[in-house]
């Protein structure tokens, strides 16, 4: 249902200079913050960084953005977004981290998270055969620590057609959207979790990371770190870059 709205250019500029430290010699040292990615693969459907200094892609907002203004209203910075919404439990970690200071943390940033419920409906918006207009579940900001993170405690979102497992961000520092993209989470991990409860009568969802209009590129610095079970639910973390 998204379409895709950037390319990786980020990504590869920075990818590009740390490329040229390297063939610089050993003995260089770069004038300016070079951001660099490592990374291990999963068996979820995509790769996650370890140790990476990198501009996490910037992705669309999707069919389903907020437009009620929750950045402005107070009473919705908050922890829990969940509103009584059935489904597995997520505690979901951010850490912001800016490129251009050799991925220092980012405190005072305000983090916006948005998702589709079990069943792959939004809130605020009406769906084929399900309206949630005047409903705002599953959506909410946090301001950054002084250790630039942020944490959301949700559940494990559901799917929709054509689109694989996500979670949408945007990042805000100083009053300017600095940052849009989208959060991937490990196909088995879902696997498991559409198997269970209420999850499973959708079934499974046919749309892999790989087969994915957002992620079919990669998912180097977008694919959550998920650990936990389907029986007392899951932790998902994830270093965001920005570049500012």
């Amino acid at each position: 249902m998204s379409l895709k709205k950037s390319t990786r250019r980020e990504v590869l500029a920075v990818l590009g200079a740390g490329v040229g430290a390297v063939l610089a010699g050993c003995g260089s040292t770069p004038t300016t913050p070079t951001a660099t990615t490592t990374g291990t693969t999963t068996s979820g459907g995509g790769t996650s960084s370890t140790g990476s200094c990198a501009v996490t892609p910037s992705e669309t907002e999707g069919p389903y953005p907020d437009k009620t203004g929750m950045i402005n209203n107070s009473a919705f910075f908050r922890r829990d977004i969940t509103e009584g919404t059935s489904g597995l439990p997520l505690t979901l970690t951010l850490t912001i981290v800016n490129v251009n200071s050799s991925c220092a943390t980012v405190s005072g940033a305000n983090v916006e998270i948005w998702q589709c419920d079990a069943a792959g409906r939004y809130s605020e918006y009406s769906q084929p055969g399900y309206d949630g207009s005047g409903q705002t579940f599953l959506r909410g900001i946090q301001t950054t620590d002084p250790n630039g993170q942020v944490t959301f405690t949700t559940i494990y979102p559901g799917w929709y057609a054509g689109r694989a497992t996500h979670i949408h961000v945007d990042v805000f520092r100083s009053g300017a959207l600095v940052k849009t993209t989208q959060i991937a989470f490990p196909e088995s991990i879902s696997a498991a979790v559409y198997a269970t409860g209420v999850y499973a009568s959708k079934g499974q969802n046919s749309t892999t990371n790989s087969s994915d209009n957002v992620f079919s590129d990669g998912t180097t610095n977008e694919l959550a770190t998920v650990t936990g079970n389907t029986t007392s639910g899951y932790t998902a973390t994830l270093t965001i870059g920005i570049a500012v």
